[in-house]
């Protein structure tokens, strides 16, 4: 004899979401009370703005109109769409969850109309898919280092001095580990940076995190120059 379905599980409770909301709120407050007269504003600000996005899209395209973009073409449009990509999912989830940010939030710069919702962190999102996109690709970055090593792109350097010492590893594996691992840090203080300026909760910097590794696999995967041309030409 056959046993009956099982009910399906039920939802989350809300009163278990309230309790898991409390419990973010409270422990974000608490990180940003604690760090406050330790941790240098100008240094978190920095930070910040070294994550921003209107940072890095204006690098990218500069990047495009650089003589590396006639070798590292792919590499750069990839990372783009992937910036364009995290901008879209981003920007949607922030309209759809409507999460408003700590009070304690102070003199931060809106950009957009959506930068008025907290969930998740468009400035983590952003900073783990660069670092995942660069662990991903690090076979192109060693590429990168070698023609800017060469005398060819070495003579697009101004200065001598910078030409010669600028990669003073012999090693390019080598340098491209440091470089995935300088990286790696910068994404994961800038996320912690978030809290600690009183801009998101945990939760909001986990959840960009988290979607800036799934964007860069997707970009890596199926979202990239490469694919679009098989199916565009």
């Amino acid at each position: 004899m056959e046993s009956p379905p099982q009910p399906p599980p039920p939802p989350v409770s809300p009163s278990l979401l309230r309790r898991l909301i409390h419990l973010d709120t409270t422990v974000s407050l608490h990180l940003y009370t604690l760090t406050q007269p330790i941790l240098p504003y100008t240094l978190l600000k920095t930070l910040e703005l070294s994550g921003d996005g209107r940072f890095f899209f204006p690098l990218t395209l500069s990047l495009l109109l650089s003589p590396l973009s006639t070798t590292q073409f792919p590499f750069i449009l990839n990372l783009l769409l992937g910036l364009l990509l995290d901008l879209l999912v981003i920007g949607l989830l922030k309209h759809l969850v409507r999460r408003p940010r700590p009070v304690y939030n102070k003199n931060m710069f809106l950009t957009f109309s959506v930068d008025h919702w907290s969930f998740p962190s468009g400035h983590s999102s952003r900073v783990f898919y660069i670092a995942t996109f660069i662990f991903l690709n690090s076979k192109f970055v060693e590429e990168v280092l070698i023609q800017l090593r060469s005398n060819r792109v070495g003579g697009y350097f101004s200065n001598e001095w910078i030409s010669k010492n600028l990669f003073y590893l012999n090693d390019e594996v080598k340098m491209v580990n440091y470089i995935v691992a300088i990286v790696g840090l910068w994404a994961m203080s800038t996320s912690v940076s978030r809290v600690l300026l009183g801009r998101h909760f945990v939760f909001d910097v986990v959840a960009g995190a988290c979607l800036g590794v799934a964007e860069a696999l997707i970009v890596f995967q199926v979202f990239n120059y490469e694919t679009l041309r098989s199916v565009l030409w």
